[in-house]
């Protein structure tokens, strides 16, 4: 799940050149793969309906979900997308609620209902601006 986090908090293709034990080399970058399938994971987590068709996935021969997106180092990438959702671990993946952060995070609360990517930062700074909101109506 942790490459998928990753993955979605990439904000320039030539900074990804690391995929679990992969070097991606800078010339056998795909950026329009990378960042239709960022769009449409983003798109996923926001409630909206992503298209995925541009990333197939086939099950194997020992049972396992592979991808065949035509681009290697992409394909762990989707991989573990599909493994999340089977999983159900895929609800717990949430984007930051903060409108100037909205950074992908893992949601390690108990209840499932994390809102921010980090609580002393973005948690912190919404609860001290609604804090401000309301002391100033009611001053």
């Amino acid at each position: 799940m942790q490459r998928v986090v990753d993955f979605l908090n990439t904000l320039d293709e030539r900074t990804f050149s690391r995929h679990g034990e992969h070097h991606v080399p800078s010339d056998a970058l795909e950026p329009g793969d990378a960042v239709t399938l960022r769009t449409a994971l983003r798109q996923a987590l926001s409630g909206g309906e992503p298209d995925l068709t541009a990333f197939p996935l086939r099950l194997t021969g020992n049972l396992r979900l592979t991808a065949d997106t035509g681009t290697p180092w992409l394909d762990p990438v989707v991989e573990s997308v599909a493994v999340s959702v089977a999983t159900g671990d895929w609800k717990r993946l949430k984007l930051c609620a903060a409108p100037d952060c909205r950074w992908a995070f893992y949601d390690t609360s108990r209840n499932g209902r994390g809102r921010w990517c980090d609580m002393e930062v973005c948690g912190n700074r919404h609860k001290t601006r609604t804090y401000r909101e309301r002391r100033q109506r009611a001053g």
